[in-house]
């Protein structure tokens, strides 16, 4: 099975390249899942049918469903859900309030990825295409997972003994209920999902990324970013979809003035992203909705190869043993905004304001960072030997 997720900047047209990719796929006789995990959906207008939180049938092959984070919540944390609202009501009583304090910051973010891993260990279809929101909703919904597995795996036992041992005597001084053994039994159930889900999201042969963008030098800059902080993340992005490219035709007369500035934004993706397949869709003569337009711009962006294909693969990490150096490849990083911290056998990487915690790879374990530096979009990291007391 394969999983393509479709991202970049809100308005590049993610969704209509995600739904012709699907219809491409599904065409060639392989059974393929669309999803939408943008809450403001709009996959039901690109097909110009209704389209729900449950598997809705389009054509032959080919099945789609927009993501309803309040209904997967439901599902997803029961136990927990009631405990935190019995806290929430001890004083104040019930109301719309509390419904809503219980929508905690992230986990709408979760349960859509949740959802990609229920459908993935379905095992019901070939190819899932996930249309997600723009950028920085996507990079929340790709490192949540992480962030919150490894709090979790952390603090669950300390607090489980915890509650075990004083919960009592705190439950009575203190007049608040303690979390029974079910509530444990939900973030237990949890934390072993988000593991299976994060090895599944790193599995370079099931997952690929796709960054959507435009020959527009502020939409050019969000992909490069787009492009750093997913490969800091250890994200696979195997191509790069730039749309809304203007026909030669369509440059003449009020339109000449932009065929510099395009042909210039042309060239910079060209430069900066050299290594990955790129496609460019040209400016379509009407607008991109309906199952047969969406099929004809299918066979369009891929007429020369399979988009369910791994287009490009690349190693972002490589371990030098003999020199004892960690090279973490971070493409379109500036030096000035890298930041790199060790606590005891954990690595912290910054760019800009996005941090990835990381274990140091064996190798290296036991050694103390002796320098860094950073040169050709690779972050070089040297280990001090160990020594042996």
């Amino acid at each position: 099975m394969r999983i393509i997720i479709y991202t970049g900047k809100g308005g590049v047209g993610k969704t209509s390249m995600a739904a012709a990719s699907a219809c491409k796929i599904a065409g060639s006789g392989k059974k393929v899942l669309i999803m939408s995990t943008d809450q403001a959906h709009s996959l039901g207008d690109s097909f110009d049918m209704e389209i729900g939180k449950e598997e809705t049938k389009v054509t032959e092959n080919l099945y789609a469903l927009e993501v309803d984070t309040v209904y997967e919540s439901e599902k997803s944390w029961g136990n927990m859900k009631d405990y935190f609202k019995e806290l929430l009501t001890l004083k104040g009583g019930s109301g719309i309030e509390v419904e809503e304090l219980l929508v905690f910051p992230g986990l709408e973010e979760l349960f859509s990825m949740f959802k990609i891993l229920d459908v993935y260990e379905s095992a019901i279809y070939d190819t899932i295409i996930v249309d997600c929101a723009p950028t920085g909703e996507t990079l929340s919904l790709l490192k949540y997972p992480e962030r919150l597995s490894g709090f979790i795996e952390k603090i669950l036992p300390i607090k489980r003994i915890g509650v075990k041992t004083v919960g009592k005597v705190v439950e009575s001084a203190m007049k608040i209920p303690m979390p029974g053994d079910n509530v444990f039994d939900d973030i237990e159930y949890l934390m072993d999902k988000m593991k299976r889900l994060q090895n599944l999201m790193l599995d370079k042969q099931v997952v690929s990324l796709r960054v959507v963008t435009t020959p527009e030098k502020i939409v050019i800059s969000e992909a490069k970013r787009n492009f750093t902080c997913l490969y800091l993340y250890h994200y696979n992005v195997d191509a790069i979809i730039v749309n809304h490219v203007y026909p030669q035709a369509a440059m003449e007369g009020y339109f000449n003035k932009w065929v510099q500035a395009q042909e210039e934004a042309l060239q910079e993706i060209g430069r900066s992203f050299s290594e990955v397949p790129r496609f460019y869709v040209e400016l379509q003569k009407s607008e991109i909705r309906t199952l047969d337009v969406l099929r004809e711009l299918g066979e369009q962006i891929f007429a020369e190869c399979d988009p369910d294909d791994i287009l490009f693969a690349k190693e972002i990490y490589e371990v030098d043993r003999k020199e004892r150096i960690l090279r973490i490849y971070l493409p379109f990083a500036d030096k000035e905004e890298l930041c790199l911290e060790q606590v005891q056998r954990e690595l912290t990487v910054g760019v800009r304001n996005e941090k990835r915690r990381f274990p140091i790879p064996p190798e290296f374990a036991g050694g103390e960072i002796e320098g860094a530096k950073f040169e050709d979009g690779y972050l070089h990291i040297r280990f001090s030997p160990l020594i042996c007391s």
